[in-house]
């Protein structure tokens, strides 16, 4: 299909996400080239924030794999208290840090290293909300399910966001959580589960 003359090209180029709605709405943000790095498409997000809205307002978020920041900047756009983004590339993290800056976002809190490193030795918070948006050539989603459960991180009724590769085979979510939603799109699969209690 070609383009009018004239018309406005709304797709963000390479290397830069959209934030969806909010108070940055529209903001363009630059993300890091780091190899398999994708944000969570502008689709999915929707879908999600859609699902998270009654309970996103002055929440404390957790967006353990963060990447381009996709989950977090949104959430914070969309009213959440506080983000606390980890990520294991020093090259994720400094564009995620350029981000913060840009957006000065006051909620943000930005730790480098290995989500399981975060978790092990973060003092005992309570999230209300977890994002888990692993590389999709990783299978480490099911252990840091149950890392979090382990350690007592997630809220009474808190939420947790899980995205993977479709064709993975599904995981064993933690006894005390249940899933309240499972969708696919594309290659993506992609899940909200509450944890009780």
């Amino acid at each position: 299909m070609t383009k009018k003359p004239g018309a406005a090209n709304t797709k963000p180029r390479p290397g830069r996400l959209r934030i969806v709605a909010g108070k940055w709405r529209s903001r363009l943000l630059d993300i890091a080239e780091v190899p398999g790095l994708r944000p969570t498409s502008e689709r999915i997000r929707e879908t999600l924030f859609n699902w998270l809205s009654p309970s996103i307002q002055g929440a404390r978020c957790l967006d353990l794999f963060a990447g381009t920041g996709a989950l977090g900047f949104e959430a914070l756009s969309r009213g959440a208290a506080q983000v606390v983004f980890v990520d294991s590339s020093r090259r994720a993290i400094r564009a995620i840090e350029n981000s913060v800056k840009t957006l000065d976002a006051a909620g943000a809190m930005v730790h480098s290293g290995a989500a399981e490193d975060y978790l092990r030795t973060a003092r005992r918070e309570s999230f209300d909300i977890v994002f888990l948006d692993p590389p999709f050539a990783d299978d480490r989603l099911q252990d840091v399910c149950r890392l979090i459960d382990e350690r007592g991180l997630l809220a009474p009724g808190g939420r947790i966001y899980l995205e993977q590769d479709r064709a993975r085979a599904g995981i064993e979510l933690p006894a005390r959580w249940r899933l309240l939603k499972d969708k696919t799109a594309g290659n993506v699969r992609y899940m909200l589960a509450a944890a009780d209690g």
